[in-house]
């Protein structure tokens, strides 16, 4: 999920007027983070985080509150609920939305919270051979899925958003719109997969046409396209390479239309297959790099398939690499 509010190519919008003081507070926040563009998954994650922090300060209104109590906040965070960095990070942009995009209110620039310890923890990566047995016990959608994910190191969630125009088959190649931090980039499509992929754009086609038949063609379309192209959600190239089976009624505008299929079957799928390493669908990503870097590419290249901003995060997979310690000769070998 983007945390991050992703850019419009449309026209300039006046920012809503939060007309009625009485209006609440919940109620503007999620207006403005709708009127920058942010994914409701944000939108989500955001509303949880200003609100715990409202209530960790007995319901004071923000605009009661300052660098105090948000430094009190933070720390909470790390020091009794032992978050990781990430956790704390993510609620301290939250509040910092808060104030400054809804409230309108500066927020002091030397926050000095505790900082959050909580160690940086290997990820968990599977053998080649581990891989090889895990999807074995895959198969259908949920195993399509699980081997774009490990082919091209894709999130969970880029993989169910992936869209018919996606795909560029003649380069071995799949577009990533708007993954993590907003970014678009283009990572692998390994060979094996065409033809698995056909079919399933087959079946998703057969859909497709269903819904045109019966009017309900439609699927949601990021930022303001819908606005500056009104037809494109009804368009083949837009829809869900995995749609659901049903049709579903938008929770924020209550249009109806088929989205894409829902993330737990490809979470079910994993658990069922009785690994006894403790995986999880961000394994295969995981995996992926690992076993990229084990084969000698650069690790420049991973970061760029991955999509990470910086290399240190690529860095982390190092650590990891099963390197063939048989093949090393011992240093008194080497003496004459």
């Amino acid at each position: 999920m983007s945390h991050h509010p992703s850019k419009s190519s449309d026209k300039p919008q006046l920012k809503p007027q939060l007309k009625s003081q009485s209006k609440r507070l919940m109620d503007q926040v999620r207006e403005v983070l709708r009127y920058h563009h942010y994914a409701i998954r944000a939108e989500e994650v955001y509303v949880k985080w200003i609100l715990s922090f409202i209530r960790f300060n007995e319901r004071k209104h923000p605009q009661d509150m300052g660098k105090a109590e948000i430094e009190a906040f933070l720390s909470h965070l790390a020091v009794n609920r032992n978050c990781a960095v990430s956790t704390q990070n993510q609620a301290l942009n939250a509040i910092v939305f808060l104030y400054k995009r809804v409230l309108n209110i500066p927020v002091a620039e030397d926050l000095e919270p505790v900082r959050s310890k909580k160690p940086l923890r290997l990820p968990v990566v599977m053998s080649q051979n581990e891989v090889n047995q895990v999807l074995s016990h895959m198969s259908g959608v949920t195993g399509l899925m699980a081997r774009l994910m490990y082919g091209g190191g894709l999130r969970l969630m880029e993989v169910v958003r992936l869209r018919v125009q996606d795909f560029d088959f003649e380069n071995g190649l799949i577009m990533v719109r708007d993954g993590k931090g907003g970014k678009d980039r283009a990572t692998l499509l390994a060979k094996s997969l065409h033809e698995p992929l056909k079919l399933q754009l087959e079946k998703a086609k057969k859909l497709f046409d269903e819904d045109l038949a019966s009017g309900h063609a439609n699927v949601w379309l990021p930022n303001a396209l819908a606005k500056k192209y009104p037809k494109a959600g009804k368009t083949w190239n837009w829809q869900y390479v995995f749609p659901s089976s049903r049709l579903s009624q938008d929770p924020r505008s209550n249009v109806v239309r088929r989205h894409h299929m829902d993330e737990s079957n490809m979470q079910k799928a994993v658990a069922k297959t009785g690994f006894t390493k403790r995986i999880t669908t961000h394994t295969f990503r995981h995996s992926f790099a690992t076993h990229l870097l084990e084969s000698g590419t650069n690790i420049r290249v991973v970061q760029k398939l991955l999509g990470h901003a910086d290399v240190k995060t690529t860095e982390i997979y190092t650590h990891v690499l099963q390197q063939n310690v048989s093949a090393v000769a011992s240093p008194l070998d080497q003496l004459d």
